[in-house]
């Protein structure tokens, strides 16, 4: 690696530990920076550009953000996995229509009913087939036909709903299905949505159905079986399938358009059992080519896949800057892509650097730590914007926040001495510092679990916890939480007070872990951290066996209660990591969620974020704002608000980036 570079990534790390005044900061950058020499020089032969590198400035100061207003806040009175062979990649110029694509975590299984990580969920978008899906351009988002030929009739004041499925779907070839080609019906889809009723599953998307659909109720625990039938859930023939609600329920379709919802064969699940999430038999545009877990996947291209053609419709609302792409895509048999390699690269530095030197087709949400390596100011560098790169800034529908679990022993319950110690621990963050120095000001202050553009979001509420680090001192120091010998503070029975937090063992991981520590000891609060990989933490986390950890949600369907059951009692087993179970909430919410969106919803979503901020299960954090940046033979690339990848729709050049590659990166090769 040219030294110039090497002197930027130290460069950019040592501003972040003199900005953060953490004491134990310069041990995780002194790692940070160990982990950057070691990925520079494994990658030194991608770049052509370290001589522009070299002129690039020190880290700017960023503003600060504004925080929430603070004020005294009055307490409440109440499987192992087959490994495929590795994947053998085609030298460039022999590449044909093949995106190169990585994931930030590895994938925990490829069953729809079951997997709920981001990584798994992108894959299983483009294997398995949900009824409906959203259209690619249109905004605001809204839902098409996918299985189905037509957006379903609904009847009876919005209590039932009549799909058709398509003729002549079929999933791809498997041993299971013993030679015959085998259609998808609607019989398919029956089983399928009762997976998710399956009590040996434990499905985390449960609760997008249960209660909802009508008889649901025979799928209970200890009444469960796939023969048994569901009054709401029929077959009617082969292709006909009808759902009946025991509510009016506004976002029901958008459940319909999910992964989780995507369609299985019963054969194949019975086949394979507890191993199925290992073998993905869809219907989708792709399916799974070689297979290596948690570090690289490929997808082929569906040889049997329906005939699908990119049709934008006059009513579309497509946005005036993306009717050109409409255009362009118009009449197009998708998918266009042959194939897509698909690496699994968890470190932040390897994914930039990775796509610096032309490695991957596109990088979304450059890390906030490496912003300045691909950004100047608000824009893109301009030796990459003369290299042909398409920098786009997007904001995502997703919330970062910190949960604590509500039966942990130490830090859970309800009483006043237990709200106190979590109250304290949230008021000790400081997002101005956050978005500033970690964020690189690509983030807002989160004000409730709603990030801005879904449905029920409230521009002018103000969570009533701010940062305010003096309130929690007295906090604390009011309900027996004392500073001991070693200046820490104690339990009020005078036992000492450890925090455990659990930590993604990443470079940024690292950085974050120290804002906490820095923020945590400035109340006498003691943290220790546990290193693991995001999808060990969250199997530990679904089982209550973590404190607390640090996390995000993204929006599976644009409505705000998406993200307001993550704290619904009776979701404390799946998405509710923090076992918040308060009848108060779960009164509220169950009032909203059969509402559309009205200014009675409003209020009530108002008073749920009120009660948030009164027991504090989590810490609100930010939500960010997403800069993504796009090669230059990459085609018909458009970030979606709602769906994780937009795969079937790209297609790339081959002979541009080949040119590319030989002009940019010739000098290296």
């Amino acid at each position: 690696m040219d030294g110039s570079l090497m002197r930027f990534l130290r460069g950019w790390l040592g501003t972040m530990r003199v900005a953060l005044r953490g004491p134990a900061l310069a041990t995780a950058t002194a790692t940070a920076t160990a982990t950057a020499t070691a990925t520079a020089t494994a990658t030194a032969s991608m770049f052509a550009t370290a001589s522009a590198l070299a002129a690039m400035p020190a880290a700017p100061a960023y503003a600060a953000v504004a925080a929430a207003p603070a004020g005294s806040i009055t307490l409440p009175t109440m499987p192992t996995l087959s490994a495929a062979p590795a994947m053998s990649i085609a030298p460039a110029g022999r590449e044909a229509h093949v995106l190169h694509a990585f994931l930030s975590t590895g994938e925990t299984g490829l069953d729809p009913a079951v997997a709920s990580d981001i990584a798994s969920l992108s894959l299983m978008e483009n294997i398995f087939d949900p009824l409906l899906r959203y259209a690619y351009l249109s905004r605001p988002v809204r839902l098409r036909g996918n299985t189905v030929g037509a957006m379903p009739r609904a009847e009876g004041a919005g209590l039932s709903y009549t799909f058709q499925i398509r003729p002549g779907i079929y999933f791809t070839p498997d041993p299971a299905f013993k030679g015959v080609r085998r259609e998808v019906t609607a019989q398919d889809y029956v089983y399928s949505l009762k997976r998710l009723y399956d009590p040996a599953l434990k499905s985390p998307w449960l609760f997008l159905f249960e209660g909802k659909i009508a008889g649901d109720a025979a799928l209970a625990p200890g009444k469960f079986g796939y023969n048994v039938p569901v009054a709401g859930l029929q077959a009617l023939d082969k292709y006909t399938l009808r759902i009946r609600l025991s509510a009016p329920d506004p976002n029901f379709l958008f459940y319909l358009a999910s992964p989780a919802t995507g369609v299985v064969a019963r054969e194949v699940v019975e086949a394979y059992g507890a191993q199925v999430g290992n073998h993905p038999v869809g219907s989708g545009p792709f399916m799974v080519g070689q297979w290596q877990h948690s570090d690289r996947i490929t997808l082929l291209a569906n040889p049997d896949f329906r005939e699908t053609i990119f049709h934008a419709g006059v009513d579309a609302g497509i946005a005036p800057q993306d009717r050109a792409l409409a255009a362009a895509l118009e009449g197009k048999r998708l998918p266009l892509l042959q194939r897509i390699d698909v690496k699994i690269v968890e470190e932040y530095q390897s994914r930039v650097l990775g796509f610096l030197g032309g490695e991957f087709d596109y990088l979304e949400q450059v890390p906030e730590s490496m912003r300045d390596m691909v950004m100047s100011g608000g824009a893109l560098r301009p030796e990459l914007a003369r290299r042909g790169l398409v920098l786009s800034q997007f904001p995502v529908l997703q919330t970062y926040y910190m949960w604590m679990n509500m039966e942990d022993p130490l830090i859970g319950g309800y009483s006043k001495d237990k709200v106190a110690l979590r109250r304290a621990i949230a008021l000790s963050y400081d997002s101005r510092e956050d978005i500033a120095l970690l964020k690189k000001g690509l983030a807002l202050a989160a004000q409730s679990p709603l990030p801005p553009d879904v449905r029920g979001y409230d521009a002018g509420y103000r969570s009533p916890v701010g940062y305010d680090p003096a309130l929690a001192r007295a906090l604390l120091d009011r309900y027996g939480y004392r500073p001991g010998a070693d200046g820490f503070r104690t339990l009020p029975d005078g036992k000492p007070l450890t925090l455990q937090m659990a930590t993604e063992a990443s470079t940024v991981g690292r950085l974050r872990d120290e804002l906490w520590r820095k923020n945590l000891n400035a109340i006498g609060l003691r943290v220790a951290f546990r290193s693991d990989k995001k999808t060990e933490i969250i199997k530990a986390s679904r089982l209550g066996k973590v404190m607390m950890f640090e996390t995000n949600w993204v929006a599976d369907f644009p409505d705000g209660d998406n993200f307001f059951q993550l704290l619904y009692g009776p979701n404390r087993d799946r998405a509710n990591y923090a076992r918040f179970d308060l009848w108060q909430y779960n009164q509220r919410y169950e009032q909203a969620r059969l509402l559309g969106d009205t200014p009675q919803r409003q209020a009530l979503y108002r008073e749920l974020s009120q009660l948030i901020a009164a027991y504090n299960p989590w810490v609100l954090l930010t939500h960010p704002i997403s800069a993504d940046v796009q090669q230059p033979w990459l085609k018909y690339y458009r970030r979606h608000p709602v769906e994780l990848t937009s795969w079937r729709f790209l297609d790339v050049d081959p002979a541009e980036r080949e040119r590319k590659r030989n002009g940019a990166f010739g000098a290296t090769r």
